[in-house]
Protein backbone atom coordinates (compact mmCIF):
# COMPACT_ATOMS: atom_id res chain seq x y z
CA UNK A 1 0.00 0.00 0.00
CA UNK A 2 1.35 3.30 -1.16
CA UNK A 3 2.42 6.39 1.90
CA UNK A 4 -0.30 8.35 -0.21
CA UNK A 5 -3.13 6.22 1.38
CA UNK A 6 -1.86 6.40 4.74
CA UNK A 7 -3.88 7.86 7.89
CA UNK A 8 -2.46 9.24 10.83
CA UNK A 9 -3.28 6.08 12.93
CA UNK A 10 -1.08 4.13 10.68
CA UNK A 11 -3.98 2.40 8.86
CA UNK A 12 -3.54 2.20 5.31
CA UNK A 13 -6.69 1.93 4.04
CA UNK A 14 -9.57 -0.16 3.97
CA UNK A 15 -9.38 -3.86 3.47
CA UNK A 16 -10.25 -5.23 -0.51
CA UNK A 17 -13.38 -6.12 -0.43
CA UNK A 18 -15.02 -3.64 1.80
CA UNK A 19 -17.43 -1.25 0.39
CA UNK A 20 -14.64 1.59 1.34
CA UNK A 21 -12.08 0.01 -0.40
CA UNK A 22 -11.14 3.30 -1.86
CA UNK A 23 -9.69 5.47 1.00
CA UNK A 24 -9.80 8.29 -1.44
CA UNK A 25 -13.58 7.98 -1.42
CA UNK A 26 -13.70 7.12 2.27
CA UNK A 27 -12.19 10.76 3.13
CA UNK A 28 -15.22 12.41 0.80
CA UNK A 29 -17.32 10.27 2.70
CA UNK A 30 -15.96 11.48 6.16
CA UNK A 31 -15.61 15.02 5.23
CA UNK A 32 -19.50 15.32 3.89
CA UNK A 33 -20.18 13.70 6.87
CA UNK A 34 -18.82 15.36 9.67
CA UNK A 35 -20.38 18.77 11.56
CA UNK A 36 -17.73 21.33 10.35
CA UNK A 37 -19.34 20.56 6.86
CA UNK A 38 -22.84 20.92 7.85
CA UNK A 39 -21.99 24.15 9.23
CA UNK A 40 -20.53 25.72 6.25
CA UNK A 41 -24.02 26.38 5.42
CA UNK A 42 -24.84 29.05 8.18
CA UNK A 43 -21.01 30.88 7.24
CA UNK A 44 -20.87 33.44 4.64
CA UNK A 45 -19.26 33.50 1.50
CA UNK A 46 -19.42 37.54 0.16
CA UNK A 47 -22.59 38.29 0.86
CA UNK A 48 -24.80 37.35 4.00
CA UNK A 49 -27.92 35.41 2.31
CA UNK A 50 -29.28 36.96 5.42
CA UNK A 51 -29.13 40.40 4.00
CA UNK A 52 -29.81 39.60 0.57
CA UNK A 53 -33.54 37.73 0.73
CA UNK A 54 -32.17 35.77 -2.11
CA UNK A 55 -30.31 32.55 -2.19
CA UNK A 56 -26.53 33.46 -2.98
CA UNK A 57 -23.60 31.32 -2.14
CA UNK A 58 -22.23 30.25 1.12
CA UNK A 59 -19.61 28.28 2.19
CA UNK A 60 -20.77 25.07 1.68
CA UNK A 61 -21.93 25.95 -1.71
CA UNK A 62 -19.12 27.04 -2.94
CA UNK A 63 -17.33 24.55 -1.57
CA UNK A 64 -19.32 21.80 -3.70
CA UNK A 65 -19.02 24.08 -6.68
CA UNK A 66 -15.28 23.94 -5.86
CA UNK A 67 -15.22 20.32 -5.96
CA UNK A 68 -17.30 19.91 -8.75
CA UNK A 69 -14.64 22.11 -10.71
CA UNK A 70 -11.94 20.19 -9.35
CA UNK A 71 -12.54 16.54 -10.43
CA UNK A 72 -13.81 17.97 -14.04
CA UNK A 73 -9.73 19.35 -14.36
CA UNK A 74 -8.39 15.49 -13.07
CA UNK A 75 -10.35 14.40 -15.89
CA UNK A 76 -10.10 16.53 -18.34
CA UNK A 77 -5.70 15.83 -17.23
CA UNK A 78 -5.74 12.05 -16.62
CA UNK A 79 -7.77 11.57 -20.12
CA UNK A 80 -4.41 12.82 -21.94
CA UNK A 81 -1.76 10.33 -21.86
CA UNK A 82 1.03 13.23 -22.08
CA UNK A 83 -0.77 15.06 -18.89
CA UNK A 84 -1.09 11.51 -17.16
CA UNK A 85 2.54 10.62 -17.50
CA UNK A 86 3.54 13.59 -15.96
CA UNK A 87 0.81 14.06 -13.09
CA UNK A 88 2.24 9.88 -12.23
CA UNK A 89 5.88 11.34 -12.22
CA UNK A 90 4.77 14.19 -9.54
CA UNK A 91 3.35 12.52 -7.22
CA UNK A 92 -0.02 11.52 -9.03
CA UNK A 93 -3.30 12.94 -9.39
CA UNK A 94 -6.56 11.13 -8.16
CA UNK A 95 -10.36 12.50 -8.84
CA UNK A 96 -11.70 11.21 -5.47
CA UNK A 97 -8.29 12.95 -3.57
CA UNK A 98 -8.97 16.32 -4.91
CA UNK A 99 -12.71 16.50 -4.46
CA UNK A 100 -12.28 15.35 -1.04
CA UNK A 101 -9.84 18.52 -0.32
CA UNK A 102 -12.26 21.09 -2.25
CA UNK A 103 -14.96 19.87 -0.27
CA UNK A 104 -12.96 20.28 3.01
CA UNK A 105 -10.99 23.34 1.83
CA UNK A 106 -13.07 25.78 3.71
CA UNK A 107 -13.74 24.18 6.92
CA UNK A 108 -11.78 26.09 9.01
CA UNK A 109 -13.03 29.29 7.84
CA UNK A 110 -14.92 31.58 10.70
CA UNK A 111 -17.73 33.14 10.77
CA UNK A 112 -18.32 36.29 8.40
CA UNK A 113 -16.23 35.28 5.47
CA UNK A 114 -12.56 36.93 4.88
CA UNK A 115 -13.24 39.65 7.06
CA UNK A 116 -13.65 36.91 10.07
CA UNK A 117 -10.74 35.18 9.30
CA UNK A 118 -8.45 39.08 9.60
CA UNK A 119 -10.25 40.11 12.55
CA UNK A 120 -9.45 36.18 14.26
CA UNK A 121 -5.78 36.54 13.31
CA UNK A 122 -5.16 39.87 15.05
CA UNK A 123 -7.35 39.10 18.24
CA UNK A 124 -5.25 36.10 18.57
CA UNK A 125 -1.59 37.52 17.99
CA UNK A 126 -2.29 40.96 19.89
CA UNK A 127 -5.23 39.79 22.51
CA UNK A 128 -4.33 36.19 23.38
CA UNK A 129 -0.76 35.52 22.49
CA UNK A 130 -0.78 33.33 19.89
CA UNK A 131 2.55 33.21 17.60
CA UNK A 132 0.72 31.57 15.09
CA UNK A 133 -2.37 33.97 15.03
CA UNK A 134 -5.54 32.68 13.17
CA UNK A 135 -5.07 31.77 9.25
CA UNK A 136 -8.25 29.70 7.71
CA UNK A 137 -6.18 27.93 6.08
CA UNK A 138 -4.48 26.56 8.58
CA UNK A 139 -7.37 26.12 11.02
CA UNK A 140 -9.11 23.48 7.91
CA UNK A 141 -5.71 21.61 8.11
CA UNK A 142 -6.47 21.26 12.30
CA UNK A 143 -9.87 20.28 11.35
CA UNK A 144 -8.79 17.55 9.14
CA UNK A 145 -6.25 16.13 11.49
CA UNK A 146 -9.09 14.99 13.53
CA UNK A 147 -10.78 13.31 10.56
CA UNK A 148 -8.08 10.91 10.17
CA UNK A 149 -7.81 11.23 6.39
CA UNK A 150 -5.13 9.81 4.21
CA UNK A 151 -1.64 11.59 3.67
CA UNK A 152 -2.69 12.35 -0.06
CA UNK A 153 -6.02 14.22 1.07
CA UNK A 154 -4.41 16.12 3.43
CA UNK A 155 -1.18 17.23 1.23
CA UNK A 156 -3.65 18.11 -1.31
CA UNK A 157 -5.36 20.72 1.37
CA UNK A 158 -2.22 22.59 1.30
CA UNK A 159 -2.44 25.58 -0.69
CA UNK A 160 0.59 26.64 1.32
CA UNK A 161 3.24 23.91 2.72
CA UNK A 162 4.41 25.85 5.48
CA UNK A 163 3.97 27.01 8.74
CA UNK A 164 3.88 30.77 10.13
CA UNK A 165 7.41 31.63 10.12
CA UNK A 166 9.73 28.52 10.84
CA UNK A 167 8.78 25.48 8.13
CA UNK A 168 10.60 24.35 5.89
CA UNK A 169 13.93 26.59 6.36
CA UNK A 170 14.59 28.20 4.73
CA UNK A 171 11.16 29.31 5.00
CA UNK A 172 9.31 30.51 1.61
CA UNK A 173 9.02 34.24 2.42
CA UNK A 174 12.45 34.29 1.90
CA UNK A 175 12.85 33.23 -1.62
CA UNK A 176 12.80 35.26 -4.17
CA UNK A 177 10.17 36.05 -5.97
CA UNK A 178 8.55 34.17 -2.44
CA UNK A 179 5.74 32.09 -3.51
CA UNK A 180 2.28 32.99 -3.86
CA UNK A 181 0.76 33.64 -0.31
CA UNK A 182 4.27 33.26 1.49
CA UNK A 183 5.09 37.53 1.03
CA UNK A 184 4.84 39.11 4.37
CA UNK A 185 6.11 40.76 7.62
CA UNK A 186 9.69 39.22 8.09
CA UNK A 187 8.72 39.08 11.74
CA UNK A 188 5.74 38.33 11.42
CA UNK A 189 5.66 35.81 8.76
CA UNK A 190 4.10 34.91 6.05
CA UNK A 191 0.22 36.14 4.92
CA UNK A 192 -0.71 32.94 3.91
CA UNK A 193 0.59 29.24 4.93
CA UNK A 194 -1.03 25.80 6.04
CA UNK A 195 -0.56 24.06 9.23
CA UNK A 196 -0.48 25.76 13.25
CA UNK A 197 3.13 24.31 14.52
CA UNK A 198 0.80 22.28 16.53
CA UNK A 199 0.38 20.64 13.33
CA UNK A 200 3.41 20.00 11.66
CA UNK A 201 4.50 16.63 12.34
CA UNK A 202 1.28 15.70 10.91
CA UNK A 203 1.91 18.04 7.62
CA UNK A 204 5.45 16.17 7.40
CA UNK A 205 3.56 13.13 7.40
CA UNK A 206 1.44 13.62 4.82
CA UNK A 207 4.09 15.33 2.63
CA UNK A 208 6.21 12.56 2.73
CA UNK A 209 5.10 10.48 -0.07
CA UNK A 210 6.36 13.53 -1.94
CA UNK A 211 9.37 13.69 -0.50
CA UNK A 212 12.38 13.80 -3.95
CA UNK A 213 9.71 14.91 -6.26
CA UNK A 214 8.58 18.54 -5.24
CA UNK A 215 10.38 21.24 -2.95
CA UNK A 216 9.17 21.74 0.68
CA UNK A 217 7.48 24.45 -0.75
CA UNK A 218 5.76 23.56 -3.69
CA UNK A 219 2.15 22.29 -3.76
CA UNK A 220 1.14 18.62 -4.56
CA UNK A 221 -0.86 18.15 -8.23
CA UNK A 222 -3.71 17.60 -6.54
CA UNK A 223 -3.12 20.75 -3.94
CA UNK A 224 -2.65 22.76 -7.04
CA UNK A 225 -5.72 21.42 -8.80
CA UNK A 226 -7.93 22.44 -5.81
CA UNK A 227 -6.21 26.03 -5.50
CA UNK A 228 -7.10 26.98 -9.30
CA UNK A 229 -10.33 25.53 -8.52
CA UNK A 230 -10.97 27.66 -6.00
CA UNK A 231 -9.67 30.10 -7.90
CA UNK A 232 -12.38 29.79 -10.70
CA UNK A 233 -15.29 29.49 -8.49
CA UNK A 234 -14.24 32.59 -6.71
CA UNK A 235 -13.92 34.68 -10.23
CA UNK A 236 -17.15 33.77 -11.57
CA UNK A 237 -19.41 31.89 -9.14
CA UNK A 238 -19.42 34.79 -6.77
CA UNK A 239 -19.99 37.24 -9.47
CA UNK A 240 -23.55 35.50 -9.65
CA UNK A 241 -24.30 36.91 -6.40
CA UNK A 242 -23.11 40.01 -7.27
CA UNK A 243 -25.04 40.29 -10.36
CA UNK A 244 -28.62 38.71 -8.75
CA UNK A 245 -28.87 40.91 -5.71
CA UNK A 246 -28.21 44.27 -7.86
CA UNK A 247 -24.99 45.04 -6.20
CA UNK A 248 -22.93 44.68 -9.81
CA UNK A 249 -23.76 47.90 -11.35
CA UNK A 250 -23.01 47.44 -15.62
CA UNK A 251 -22.36 51.20 -15.81
CA UNK A 252 -19.79 51.50 -13.20
CA UNK A 253 -18.05 48.68 -14.74
CA UNK A 254 -18.51 49.10 -18.73
CA UNK A 255 -16.86 53.16 -17.33
CA UNK A 256 -13.96 51.52 -15.38
CA UNK A 257 -13.07 49.23 -18.57
CA UNK A 258 -13.77 51.76 -21.42
CA UNK A 259 -11.20 54.29 -19.90
CA UNK A 260 -8.69 52.26 -19.43
CA UNK A 261 -8.65 50.92 -22.87
CA UNK A 262 -9.85 54.41 -24.51
CA UNK A 263 -6.63 55.79 -22.21
CA UNK A 264 -4.23 53.18 -21.63
CA UNK A 265 -1.31 54.97 -23.44
CA UNK A 266 -1.56 58.63 -20.95
CA UNK A 267 -2.02 55.98 -18.04
CA UNK A 268 0.79 54.32 -18.88
CA UNK A 269 3.01 57.64 -18.38
CA UNK A 270 1.69 58.27 -15.02
CA UNK A 271 3.22 57.81 -11.50
CA UNK A 272 1.67 55.01 -9.14
CA UNK A 273 1.72 57.76 -6.52
CA UNK A 274 -0.32 59.51 -9.38
CA UNK A 275 -2.64 56.51 -10.09
CA UNK A 276 -3.55 56.58 -6.40
CA UNK A 277 -4.27 59.48 -5.80
CA UNK A 278 -6.48 59.46 -8.27
CA UNK A 279 -7.93 55.55 -8.12
CA UNK A 280 -11.68 57.09 -7.81
CA UNK A 281 -11.69 58.37 -11.37
CA UNK A 282 -12.36 55.71 -14.50
CA UNK A 283 -9.21 53.52 -15.89
CA UNK A 284 -6.77 54.21 -12.91
CA UNK A 285 -7.89 51.12 -11.10
CA UNK A 286 -7.08 48.76 -14.11
CA UNK A 287 -3.63 50.29 -14.48
CA UNK A 288 -3.01 50.33 -10.57
CA UNK A 289 -4.34 46.54 -11.15
CA UNK A 290 -1.73 45.98 -14.18
CA UNK A 291 1.20 47.25 -12.68
CA UNK A 292 0.59 44.99 -9.38
CA UNK A 293 0.34 41.81 -11.45
CA UNK A 294 3.29 43.25 -13.67
CA UNK A 295 5.34 43.85 -10.08
CA UNK A 296 4.02 40.35 -8.70
CA UNK A 297 3.92 38.18 -11.72
CA UNK A 298 6.04 38.93 -14.43
CA UNK A 299 6.63 35.27 -15.07
CA UNK A 300 3.08 35.27 -16.84
CA UNK A 301 1.95 38.75 -17.49
CA UNK A 302 2.20 40.28 -21.21
CA UNK A 303 0.50 43.15 -22.14
CA UNK A 304 -1.75 41.88 -25.02
CA UNK A 305 -2.98 38.99 -23.08
CA UNK A 306 -3.98 41.84 -20.75
CA UNK A 307 -5.42 43.63 -23.18
CA UNK A 308 -7.39 40.99 -24.52
CA UNK A 309 -8.89 39.93 -21.41
CA UNK A 310 -10.17 43.26 -20.79
CA UNK A 311 -11.81 43.20 -23.98
CA UNK A 312 -13.46 39.38 -23.22
CA UNK A 313 -14.38 40.37 -19.93
CA UNK A 314 -15.99 43.74 -21.24
CA UNK A 315 -17.52 42.02 -24.05
CA UNK A 316 -18.98 38.76 -22.03
CA UNK A 317 -19.81 40.64 -18.34
CA UNK A 318 -20.53 43.88 -19.36
CA UNK A 319 -22.06 43.59 -22.76
CA UNK A 320 -23.60 40.04 -21.69
CA UNK A 321 -24.50 39.24 -18.04
CA UNK A 322 -25.07 42.33 -16.61
CA UNK A 323 -27.03 44.17 -20.09
CA UNK A 324 -30.31 43.00 -17.99
CA UNK A 325 -31.15 43.59 -14.48
CA UNK A 326 -31.19 40.45 -12.38
CA UNK A 327 -35.62 39.96 -12.15
CA UNK A 328 -35.88 36.80 -10.75
CA UNK A 329 -37.42 35.69 -14.21
CA UNK A 330 -36.44 32.24 -15.65
CA UNK A 331 -34.67 34.20 -18.27
CA UNK A 332 -32.59 35.71 -16.05
CA UNK A 333 -31.92 32.30 -14.53
CA UNK A 334 -31.00 31.29 -17.60
CA UNK A 335 -28.28 33.85 -18.74
CA UNK A 336 -26.25 33.56 -15.46
CA UNK A 337 -26.36 29.96 -15.83
CA UNK A 338 -25.13 30.28 -19.34
CA UNK A 339 -22.47 32.84 -17.93
CA UNK A 340 -21.49 30.40 -15.53
CA UNK A 341 -21.36 27.10 -17.34
CA UNK A 342 -19.20 29.10 -20.09
CA UNK A 343 -16.61 30.48 -18.58
CA UNK A 344 -15.98 27.44 -16.64
CA UNK A 345 -15.77 25.71 -19.27
CA UNK A 346 -13.33 27.66 -21.20
CA UNK A 347 -11.17 27.70 -18.10
CA UNK A 348 -11.30 24.09 -17.06
CA UNK A 349 -10.31 23.56 -20.89
CA UNK A 350 -7.18 26.07 -20.87
CA UNK A 351 -5.42 24.36 -17.97
CA UNK A 352 -2.39 22.16 -18.44
CA UNK A 353 0.42 20.07 -16.23
CA UNK A 354 3.86 22.10 -16.45
CA UNK A 355 7.22 19.74 -15.11
CA UNK A 356 8.81 22.85 -13.72
CA UNK A 357 6.70 25.97 -13.17
CA UNK A 358 8.15 29.27 -12.03
CA UNK A 359 8.36 29.64 -8.24
CA UNK A 360 4.80 31.55 -8.20
CA UNK A 361 3.22 28.86 -10.31
CA UNK A 362 1.96 25.73 -9.19
CA UNK A 363 2.32 22.30 -11.72
CA UNK A 364 -1.21 22.12 -12.48
CA UNK A 365 -2.35 26.02 -13.76
CA UNK A 366 -4.11 28.03 -16.42
CA UNK A 367 -3.13 28.99 -19.78
CA UNK A 368 -1.43 32.77 -20.15
CA UNK A 369 -4.68 34.34 -21.49
CA UNK A 370 -7.27 32.74 -19.56
CA UNK A 371 -5.01 33.56 -16.09
CA UNK A 372 -5.14 37.27 -17.42
CA UNK A 373 -8.53 36.67 -17.34
CA UNK A 374 -9.54 35.66 -14.32
CA UNK A 375 -7.13 38.43 -12.32
CA UNK A 376 -9.48 40.91 -14.59
CA UNK A 377 -12.70 39.09 -13.14
CA UNK A 378 -11.26 38.76 -9.24
CA UNK A 379 -10.82 42.83 -9.62
CA UNK A 380 -14.21 43.35 -10.70
CA UNK A 381 -15.59 41.39 -7.50
CA UNK A 382 -12.62 43.64 -5.36
CA UNK A 383 -12.88 46.80 -6.71
CA UNK A 384 -17.07 47.35 -7.07
CA UNK A 385 -18.03 44.80 -4.08
CA UNK A 386 -15.82 44.44 -1.73
CA UNK A 387 -15.00 48.31 -1.88
CA UNK A 388 -18.33 49.68 -1.16
CA UNK A 389 -18.55 51.48 1.73
CA UNK A 390 -22.15 49.73 2.53
CA UNK A 391 -20.43 46.70 2.97
CA UNK A 392 -17.55 48.47 4.84
CA UNK A 393 -20.47 49.39 7.24
CA UNK A 394 -22.07 45.87 7.61
CA UNK A 395 -18.55 44.44 7.85
CA UNK A 396 -17.06 46.98 10.86
CA UNK A 397 -20.21 45.79 12.57
CA UNK A 398 -19.13 42.08 12.26
CA UNK A 399 -15.89 43.11 13.61
CA UNK A 400 -16.43 44.75 16.67
CA UNK A 401 -18.71 41.51 17.50
CA UNK A 402 -16.65 39.17 16.68
CA UNK A 403 -13.89 41.17 19.22
CA UNK A 404 -16.56 41.63 21.52
CA UNK A 405 -17.39 37.57 21.76
CA UNK A 406 -13.53 36.85 21.95
CA UNK A 407 -13.38 39.24 24.95
CA UNK A 408 -16.38 37.72 26.70
CA UNK A 409 -15.26 34.32 26.27
CA UNK A 410 -12.00 35.08 27.51
CA UNK A 411 -13.64 36.44 30.81
CA UNK A 412 -15.84 33.46 31.08
CA UNK A 413 -12.57 31.30 31.01
CA UNK A 414 -10.42 32.68 33.47
CA UNK A 415 -13.38 33.65 35.83
CA UNK A 416 -12.12 31.12 38.97
CA UNK A 417 -16.11 30.92 40.41
CA UNK A 418 -17.03 29.86 37.23
CA UNK A 419 -14.96 27.12 36.19
CA UNK A 420 -17.20 24.31 36.87
CA UNK A 421 -20.02 25.82 34.45
CA UNK A 422 -17.84 26.28 31.44
CA UNK A 423 -19.54 24.90 28.02
CA UNK A 424 -18.00 21.19 28.04
CA UNK A 425 -16.90 21.85 24.14
CA UNK A 426 -14.22 24.99 25.51
CA UNK A 427 -13.27 23.01 28.67
CA UNK A 428 -11.99 20.28 26.23
CA UNK A 429 -10.62 22.72 23.44
CA UNK A 430 -8.58 24.15 26.19
CA UNK A 431 -7.38 20.82 27.31
CA UNK A 432 -6.52 19.57 23.59
CA UNK A 433 -4.40 22.65 23.50
CA UNK A 434 -2.76 21.90 26.30
CA UNK A 435 -1.54 18.75 25.36
CA UNK A 436 -0.64 20.01 21.64
CA UNK A 437 1.86 23.09 23.51
CA UNK A 438 3.57 20.17 25.56
CA UNK A 439 7.34 20.43 24.95
CA UNK A 440 6.92 23.45 22.29
CA UNK A 441 9.47 26.14 22.57
CA UNK A 442 9.65 29.65 21.66
CA UNK A 443 11.95 28.60 18.69
CA UNK A 444 9.14 26.43 17.30
CA UNK A 445 7.25 29.62 16.62
CA UNK A 446 10.55 31.74 15.19
CA UNK A 447 10.43 33.79 18.62
CA UNK A 448 13.65 35.25 20.44
CA UNK A 449 16.21 32.65 21.81
CA UNK A 450 15.20 32.09 24.99
CA UNK A 451 11.66 33.95 25.10
CA UNK A 452 9.39 31.77 26.98
CA UNK A 453 5.88 30.73 26.34
CA UNK A 454 3.12 30.90 28.54
CA UNK A 455 1.86 27.72 26.93
CA UNK A 456 -1.54 27.82 29.35
CA UNK A 457 -2.44 31.47 28.47
CA UNK A 458 -1.69 30.19 25.02
CA UNK A 459 -3.72 27.40 25.44
CA UNK A 460 -6.95 29.53 26.50
CA UNK A 461 -6.24 31.61 23.54
CA UNK A 462 -6.59 28.53 20.91
CA UNK A 463 -9.69 27.22 22.36
CA UNK A 464 -11.16 30.12 22.41
CA UNK A 465 -10.46 30.53 18.82
CA UNK A 466 -11.32 27.11 17.83
CA UNK A 467 -14.53 27.42 19.75
CA UNK A 468 -15.47 30.98 17.28
CA UNK A 469 -13.81 29.42 14.34
CA UNK A 470 -16.60 26.89 14.45
CA UNK A 471 -19.38 28.53 14.97
CA UNK A 472 -22.20 29.82 12.12
CA UNK A 473 -22.65 33.36 11.63
CA UNK A 474 -26.05 33.34 13.28
CA UNK A 475 -24.45 30.76 16.45
CA UNK A 476 -22.04 34.07 16.93
CA UNK A 477 -24.64 36.52 16.70
CA UNK A 478 -26.89 34.57 19.26
CA UNK A 479 -23.86 33.94 21.94
CA UNK A 480 -22.78 37.43 21.70
CA UNK A 481 -26.66 38.15 22.65
CA UNK A 482 -27.13 35.70 25.23
CA UNK A 483 -23.14 36.68 26.97
CA UNK A 484 -24.50 40.23 26.39
CA UNK A 485 -27.39 40.19 28.47
CA UNK A 486 -29.81 40.59 25.39
CA UNK A 487 -31.60 37.23 25.15
CA UNK A 488 -34.17 36.22 26.95
CA UNK A 489 -34.68 32.66 25.51
CA UNK A 490 -32.42 31.36 29.01
CA UNK A 491 -32.72 27.54 28.10
CA UNK A 492 -32.77 27.53 23.85
CA UNK A 493 -29.45 29.83 24.20
CA UNK A 494 -27.63 26.59 24.88
CA UNK A 495 -27.86 25.80 21.08
CA UNK A 496 -24.43 27.57 20.49
CA UNK A 497 -22.48 26.27 23.22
Amino acid sequence: MDLRRERLDGDKGEKAGDLTANPFRADRDRIVASPFFARLGGVTQVISPGGSGLLVHNRLTHSLKVASVARAIVERLTADPAERELLEKLGGCDADVVEAAALAHDLGHPPFGHLGEHVLDRLARERLGLPDGFEGNAQSYRIVTGLALTAAVRAALLKYPWTRRTYPDPHPRHLKPTPRGAAGDPLDGSAKFGAYVTELTDLRQARAPFAGRLADWQQTPEASVMDTSDDIAYAIHDLEDFHRVGVLQQGAVATELIAWQREAAELRALSVEALRATSRRPGRSVELLWRDLRRKDDWICDDDAFRAAVEHVRLELVDGLLAVPFDGSIDAEQTVAGFSARWTRRLIDAIHVRPDPPVRSGHVRLGAAQWHEVQVLKFIHHRFVLERPDLALHQRGQARLLAALVEALHAWLVDPDEEARLPRRLHDLVELAQAEMAGLTGADYGLAAGMPLDTAAMARGRAIVDFVAALTDGQAVGLLEALSGRSRQLWTDAFVL
